[in-house]
């Protein structure tokens, strides 16, 4: 808030809706199968619960500070649309091919991922948030989640061109 207010801006929270199974949402009905998720057409953050039960368990990534990072990425996602940056997004990638077009998508989750690490720095320099232990749990998320991960445990081949959301060791360095 105090960033937006600054240069003289304004700083909308998103609503928060958890859910578990399956949520009807501005941009449409989503499955747990897709996990959290920001939806610019209601400016809401939806976090389906059962995704950090498979964060601790399947990813082996605990913790509540890589539910916070998960949290605050979807988060960065609502400061990204108060920026007009989502909507540029969306305007270039009109016309451009299925590759493009993911690579632009794995730019804008880098920086929600900048925007977590971001909030999570301030969170423990301002406030004092941080426990010892809690940015390793972050980065163990970050990390169980990269495309590539998740292409190589679904058995299938890593495939750069279809990323939406870029590589574990690309998610931990933006973090």
């Amino acid at each position: 808030r105090a960033i937006f207010q600054a240069p003289g801006g304004t700083y909308r929270e998103p609503s928060l809706v958890l859910f578990t199974g399956a949520v009807n949402s501005a941009c449409g009905t989503a499955s747990s199968a897709v996990g959290p998720f920001y939806c610019p057409g209601d400016q809401k953050v939806y976090l389906d619960l059962s995704f950090f039960d498979d964060l601790k368990r399947r990813h082996d990534a605990p913790g509540d500070f890589a539910q916070a990072y998960v949290v605050a990425h979807e988060i960065g996602h609502q400061v990204q649309t108060l920026l007009g940056i989502s909507a540029q997004v969306q305007k270039a990638k009109r016309g451009l091919s299925e590759a493009k077009t993911n690579h632009l998508s794995v730019l804008q989750e880098l920086q929600a991922d900048c925007f977590a690490g971001l909030w999570g720095h301030a969170a423990n320099v301002d406030r004092r948030l941080l426990d010892p232990g809690d940015l390793e749990e972050a980065l163990r998320a970050a990390s169980a989640i990269g495309d590539d991960r998740l292409q190589r445990e679904a058995g299938r081949r890593v495939v750069p061109d279809s990323f939406t959301h870029g590589s574990s060791e690309q998610r931990v360095r933006w973090f």
